[in-house]
């Protein structure tokens, strides 16, 4: 099983086979237009315009289970999204990552990669309480922790890397240079 064995779907509400992204690197991301890592938006921009044509696409997933961070309808964040970061890349329906609604592609995600911690700045002082009082045992499962979770995913399908929100998105530009070459 890989990526391409997955259908999502799309803001407008049609099913979408991620079979369309076959041959090209893409990193798939829960997102929130509420959340401290909103900003983001403007990194994975800049991201997706230096490579995209080369063979690279953002896989854009507004979730709404953390803190309600993602609230309105999927229009009214994709307007966010376009107007204030101006994001091009696909953006798809609001889904749920974790528990009995997580769609499926994120159950594969989860199931596949692990969590190591959040990397060590403000960010993981801050995370770390909300997230143990949703999941005391968030250190030993795949399970989402928070909005602007990203995998890595090669031309293959295969998942190549799972980038915690508070990586360093230098550090992610360079795994997708990689994946690219």
């Amino acid at each position: 099983m890989n990526v391409y064995d997955f259908e999502v779907k799309t803001r407008d509400g049609k099913m979408e086979s991620l079979e369309d992204f076959k041959g090209k690197v893409l990193l798939i991301v829960n997102t929130a237009t509420g959340c401290g890592f909103t900003p983001q938006y403007k990194e994975l921009e800049a991201l997706y315009e230096e490579f995209r044509d080369k063979g690279f696409e953002i896989l854009d997933f507004p979730c709404n289970q953390f803190k309600g961070q993602a609230p309105g309808s999927d229009e009214e964040i994709h307007s966010f999204c376009t107007l204030k970061y101006g994001t091009e890349f696909p953006q798809f329906s609001k889904i749920d990552v974790n528990g009995d609604n997580a769609i499926p592609l994120y159950k594969w995600l989860t199931e596949n990669t692990t969590f190591h911690g959040f990397r060590d700045d403000k960010m993981k002082k801050i995370l770390t309480p909300i997230v143990e009082s949703m999941d005391k045992d968030y250190m030993n499962n795949g399970k989402i922790k928070w909005n602007f979770t990203k995998f890595l995913i090669g031309r293959d399908g295969e998942i190549l890397r799972r980038f915690e929100p508070n990586e360093s998105m230098e550090e992610v530009k360079e795994e997708v240079k990689k994946a690219l070459s």
